[in-house]
């Protein structure tokens, strides 16, 4: 799908980053049983967000053209964090744009986590290119539920 003109995406200063936890909350509160209960209220996660080091973490934003934050997505070295897409928005092509965009600012490669339940993002992943490389019964996370770790690796010609 297409996003259209005037959308932009870039990193997020950190002003910017009050919105991120709004679209985080947002989406995780609309994929109901997706993602097991969360185990911080919302006002822990709206401090985590801000606390965010935009000196070691890139956060890609994904504006509309009226400015408003639809999505973005959290890179840690060669690890995705999180992408996260306002409900408002999503199927109309921004997390892809935004998995584009990642997949360029890490050439060599990047995992992530998900929640095993949450099998629309697992979709989502594995028709961009990721696989499963690992599951676990969740106990190395907060909310003690089964995830998996997927990966993309950008594929090079042979010789």
């Amino acid at each position: 799908m297409s996003l259209g003109t005037g959308v932009t995406i870039r990193a997020m200063r950190r002003a910017e980053l009050p919105a991120a936890a709004e679209v985080y909350l947002d989406a995780r509160h609309a994929a109901g049983a997706a993602f097991p209960p969360s185990v911080h209220s919302d006002r822990e996660v709206r401090a985590w967000v801000r606390s965010w080091d935009l000196s070691e973490d890139l956060v890609l934003g994904c504006f509309g053209r009226d400015g408003r934050l639809q999505g973005f997505a959290w890179v840690s070295a060669d690890h995705l964090e999180g992408l996260y897409v306002d409900p408002r928005v999503q199927g109309s092509g921004v997390g892809s744009a935004l998995l584009a965009k990642v997949k360029q600012v890490c050439p060599e490669g990047f995992d992530l986590w998900a929640f095993v339940t949450n099998t629309a993002a697992l979709r989502f992943y594995a028709a961009h290119g990721l696989v499963e490389v690992q599951r676990t019964d969740g106990a190395g996370n907060e909310e003690r539920a089964p995830d998996l770790r997927m990966a993309w690796r950008l594929e090079r010609p042979s010789g």
